[in-house]
């Protein structure tokens, strides 16, 4: 699977109150979600994103509740894989039950900015950030991941079984 967008950058400790705050957590909408996505933080994040685009963030990425909302609001507003230092656990898996790519690599999250253009290839676990012409190679997902993610999510995947 290849990915291409521009970089949101974040910092540490971004937690899923910051992702989508509890005030909307009564709302099941994909589309709603994303509307909300990162607004106490990033005002202009839902202005600026687009289809394909690709969020960077530090360590424990994805802290706080174990809420589904997180991962939702971030792939519904367009993201197509979110880079960090370190994942929470339990958003990391949340992330892949929806489908959502995450990678871990710290040199890549410290090295990025925002508006930089960044290549990855998940089935290979390389990431090139094209506008510092620098690569980076991290762990790619096992082939049964890979799967889960091409087919949106675990929900899908199970159903084609």
């Amino acid at each position: 699977m290849q990915i291409k967008g521009n970089v949101f950058k974040y910092g540490d400790n971004v937690d899923t109150d910051v992702i989508i705050p509890a005030r909307y957590l009564n709302v099941s909408d994909a589309k709603l979600l994303s509307e909300h996505c990162m607004e106490d933080i990033d005002q202009s994040f839902v202005k600026e994103v687009r289809e394909g685009d690709v969020m960077v963030g530090g360590f424990n990425f994805g802290c706080g509740s174990s809420r589904e909302h997180a991962p939702i609001a971030i792939k519904a507003s367009g993201i197509s894989l979110v880079i960090a230092k370190s994942f929470a656990r339990i958003f990391y898996r949340n992330s892949i039950n929806i489908g959502l790519p995450i990678l871990e690599c710290p040199a890549c999250v410290d090295e990025a900015e925002k508006g930089d253009v960044i290549e990855a290839d998940l089935s290979a676990g390389v990431i090139k950030n094209v506008t510092k012409g620098k690569e980076y190679q991290t762990t790619p997902f096992p082939e049964f991941i890979q799967e889960i993610i091409n087919a949106g999510g675990l929900t899908n995947y199970a159903s084609r079984m």
